[in-house]
């Protein structure tokens, strides 16, 4: 990390500290060749791999770790963004899987399901969420080619070490769609201002730390189908999940940002924490099909197994009665926090779309609600059971 960011690193942010003038002094630092011996070339001050090479070099065990060291150098100190050319070097693996996820598009399309999403208006883009389960359920064959892929695997178990979990979105952006706003991505990239300031300066390190942005282009990208723009070295400024949202930085970032061509079976894989944003298609006849890939560390995840809408069935009429017999707020909310799920991740994003604003509601959300507004018991049941039905994966729903 930066020197800017040395004496906040306990804490908490504020967003009246975002500097401008801190965030240039970062991004405007240059890549050098030099420091990634494996790579190809630097492209834009971006990192590019010849997968043709490192297919060759990883057959090493001693060489591919020293790669993934590199990888890992390059998302964290770097800056914070890699292209693999050729990541697949048998594209009809990509057309076979293109096959797959049109096929997805055209019975939602069918069925009269708007899958875009709180990035896009209707008609810029076709989406499919849980494409991952999707693929593995509708073309098994093709989804073991796919994702036998070793450069994904690698670049993934570089940030995030073995145990990993995909996800998966399929992105269509149509002739004519607009460009999306600058941005950071999950965890606190989904947050608010107020809701990523909360967190103590610590989390803003880590949470960058739990997933690694990916993406597989499925066509060939030329810059005027706009294929995802970056601002490399972003990821290192520590006050970004504040300053992603204020005019000032957007405005920056529109006038610097880079735009990386790519051909079909090409990847891209970055820091969440990376200020990005996908480009205008300004083509007549491109649909921009990406395979977004979001993966995900196995350590965010609690020690036990806990029915938590059992719980807060279980305590609901004591939460009330605490409330009624003069407690602090504070104190009630504390209990409610300590039986209710804090998170509205993870969840079926086909069912619970956060159409209107970057997350839905929280099993917290629904539980302080009903407290507050003192539901019965019947009807804060019958909403926890709706909750959860919205977050069943498609296979549970059928089973």
């Amino acid at each position: 990390m930066t020197s800017v960011n040395s004496d906040t690193r306990s804490g908490y942010l504020l967003e009246s500290d975002c500097s401008l003038d801190d965030f240039v002094r970062i991004v405007e630092q240059t890549t050098d060749l030099g420091d990634y011996p494996f790579a190809e070339s630097i492209v834009q001050n971006v990192v590019n791999y010849d997968c043709d090479r490192l297919r060759a070099e990883c057959a090493n065990p001693d060489t591919r770790r020293a790669v993934q060291a590199e990888l890992n150098k390059a998302f964290l100190d770097g800056p914070g963004i890699v292209v693999f050319s050729r990541a697949f070097a048998d594209t009809s693996v990509v057309d076979a899987v293109t096959v797959a996820f049109n096929a997805m598009i055209a019975e939602q399309n069918a069925a009269g399901i708007n899958a875009g999403d709180h990035y896009a208006k209707p008609g810029d883009n076709d989406r499919v969420w849980n494409a991952l389960e999707k693929l593995a359920v509708i073309a098994p064959d093709e989804f073991v080619a796919y994702y036998a892929n070793d450069i994904l695997s690698m670049a993934s178990s570089a940030w995030l070490g073995p145990g990993f979990t995909y996800t998966s979105q399929v992105n269509v952006v149509n002739p004519g769609g607009a460009a999306q706003k600058p941005h950071r991505d999950y965890h606190l990239g989904f947050m608010t201002i107020e809701e990523a300031a909360e967190f103590p300066a610590h989390v803003h390190h880590l949470s960058a730390a739990l997933t690694l942005q990916g993406a597989v282009a499925h066509c060939d990208m030329p810059v005027e189908s706009g294929p995802t723009m970056y601002l490399p070295h972003a990821q290192k400024y520590l006050y970004g999940y504040l300053a992603w949202w204020r005019p000032e930085f957007r405005d920056y970032f529109e006038k610097n940002y880079v735009q990386l061509p790519l051909k079909k079976g090409d990847a891209v894989f970055f820091n969440p924490a990376l200020f990005h944003a996908a480009g205008t298609n300004r083509t007549t006849d491109i649909k921009r099909m990406a395979n977004l890939l979001q993966i995900n560390s196995p350590l965010g995840k609690c020690l036990e197994a806990i029915d938590h809408e059992r719980m807060c069935n279980a305590v609901y009429p004591s939460l009330l009665k605490f409330k009624a017999s003069g407690a602090p707020a504070r104190d009630v909310d504390n209990a409610v926090g300590s039986c209710a799920n804090g998170y509205a991740f993870p969840t079926n994003l086909d069912r619970d779309r956060p159409l209107n604003g970057l997350t839905n509601d929280s099993q917290l959300d629904v539980v302080r609600r009903a407290v507050a507004e003192e539901w019965s018991a019947e009807k804060l049941a019958g909403e926890l059971r709706d909750y959860a039905y919205r977050r069943l994966t498609h296979g549970e729903l059928t089973s």
